[in-house]
């Protein structure tokens, strides 16, 4: 169980970070380039989902596995960057 939980954390946090790119970089320029607002919401909103998902499932591996704090901080640092949670998982990757 302990590693499916991890395994979770990876698989929302890929997810959640190709919802921060596609809003960083197909939304945003839509909107501001095209006038075309709608993207930015309906991107915007599933982005926003996925980051409290990330984050929750960050703090129930933090609790199963016994994280330190400043693991945890760098691992949601991580979910703040564009390409953040892909390094984030690639090191969760080697440590299996």
């Amino acid at each position: 169980m302990k590693k499916t939980s991890v395994n979770v954390l990876r698989v929302v946090g890929i997810i959640e970070g190709i919802s921060y790119l596609l809003l960083l970089f197909v939304a945003m320029p839509l909107k501001y380039a095209a006038n075309m607002p709608e993207p930015v919401r309906f991107v915007g909103m599933a982005h926003g989902i996925l980051f409290v998902l990330f984050v929750l499932a960050l703090l129930f591996v933090w609790i199963r596995h016994g994280w330190s704090l400043l693991r945890v901080i760098g691992a949601f640092v991580a979910s703040l960057l564009p390409f953040g949670t892909f390094v984030l998982d690639a090191r969760l990757r080697k440590e299996r």
